[in-house]
């Protein structure tokens, strides 16, 4: 007589593959084998062919066949739904150079990608598997960058947003289910307007006296044009002469391209921020200050000879080769600060001249076209500080267009 307990266990089977994905016992027919040495069931089960077309399979074990059964269930719902990712080693370092090498964006953003995500995602966690990444670690990480000194904005637009249009390409690439950035939650707007700085700006005696001081130097021009126009330090750098008009009777300048710094080597990028060219007229004294520079400009190619780069760009080194970005910011520093006067970056330059035009009664959206913004609410929102003064003198105005007939008249009355 067979006990109970000898009864109860499984029987050896031999397991055969029935052509649609599971090893089934050849007694039964159906179902997984048990694998005593494991103690557990389990089989093989079709998950679709991979991209190469081949078949792919996977090993399901689970304690009792019905456990199985439901595991084998849920699965091929995943892959019927498109969402079945296969565990793969690939740590979040590897496939963020592998993401980086193959994605189609400008050199200057993927160099800017590159040493944001390096220097601070790869040595928290760049070493953890890719598929084990959850919207818990991204917010530890958020956190700790945060108190590593870096702003909201910093950590929401250089480190969130690249890795999240990282893990987007993971989920489209079949790394991932889903993308846990979309569920992690970077710093609001909110507190990337309170963390932001307070603008600093030049008034314009300030400008005037270092206008004043660089005029002889080979870095005049470019702080003139820089300070009457409003241009972005790479627009103006990558300014060609082909794209001004000195001598027309509206005289201009169209931005078309950008000087960036790649690694630290200038590079071209035949487009502007926004990708859109566009036309600044120029003063005349800023047409007579490039005049001269043009004619010093002819002179250095002249006494540089056959070792001259004809790069066709409008500010250049003696040899004609480009500036490098990096280097004319640092130039403006070490300038600025020689004469005494209040620190700002050279961007800051594009700020002074907004301030000054919006302060001065120019329409905000002539500001902004000449901006190179995309619309007059980015610039109200980036100049919000200087609404007051417009707001006040807004209000003055306009009185004074509603009672000048009546002083007038007041006037007029007291006199008789």
């Amino acid at each position: 007589m067979t006990s109970t307990t000898e009864s109860s266990k499984p029987r050896d089977r031999v397991e055969r593959d029935d052509g649609v994905g599971t090893k089934r016992s050849t007694k039964r027919g159906s179902g997984p084998s048990f694998d005593r040495a494991r103690g557990c069931w389990t089989a093989r089960v079709d998950i679709g062919p991979g991209a190469d077309g081949k078949r792919r399979q996977k090993r399901i074990s689970a304690s009792t066949k019905r456990e199985w059964n439901e595991k084998v269930a849920r699965l091929r719902v995943k892959v019927l739904e498109g969402s079945y990712v296969e565990r793969i080693p690939q740590t979040l370092q590897q496939f963020l150079d592998e993401w980086l090498q193959g994605i189609s964006v400008a050199p200057g953003t993927r160099a800017i990608y590159r040493r944001n995500l390096l220097h601070h995602v790869v040595p928290r966690i760049g070493g953890l598997r890719l598929q084990a990444i959850d919207a818990g670690m991204l917010n530890q990480l958020y956190a700790d960058l945060a108190a590593a000194g870096l702003g909201p904005s910093t950590i929401r637009n250089q480190i969130h947003a690249p890795l999240a249009r990282a893990l987007k390409d993971a989920v489209r690439w079949g790394r991932l289910a889903r993308n846990p950035a979309e569920q992690a939650t970077a710093p609001k707007a909110r507190a990337m307007k309170e963390a932001r700085p307070e603008m600093t700006t030049w008034t314009a005696s300030e400008l005037e006296r270092f206008l004043a001081a660089e005029a002889e130097t080979r870095y005049g021009p470019i702080w003139t044009f820089l300070a009457t126009t409003g241009c972005r330090r790479g627009e103006c750098l990558g300014l060609r002469w082909s794209d001004v008009d000195l001598d027309g009777q509206r005289p201009s300048a169209t931005i078309k391209q950008t000087l960036t710094s790649i690694e630290h080597v200038p590079h071209l990028a035949p487009t502007t921020k926004t990708g859109r060219a566009r036309r600044i007229d120029l003063d005349q004294r800023t047409v007579t200050t490039l005049r001269v520079w043009r004619a010093v400009q002819a002179q250095e190619r002249l006494l540089v000879g056959a070792g001259y780069h004809d790069t066709g760009l409008m500010f250049t080194l003696p040899d004609g080769r480009p500036y490098n970005p990096e280097f004319v910011a640092r130039e403006f520093a070490r300038r600025a600060q020689r004469y005494g006067l209040r620190r700002i970056r050279c961007h800051d330059l594009r700020h002074t001249w907004a301030t000054l035009a919006l302060s001065a009664g120019v329409d905000v959206k002539i500001v902004s076209e000449r901006l190179g913004h995309a619309s007059s609410l980015i610039t109200l929102a980036i100049y919000q500080h200087v609404s007051p003064a417009m707001a006040s003198n807004a209000a003055e105005r306009v009185a004074d267009l509603i009672f000048a007939g009546t002083e007038k008249g007041e006037r007029g009355s007291r006199t008789l």
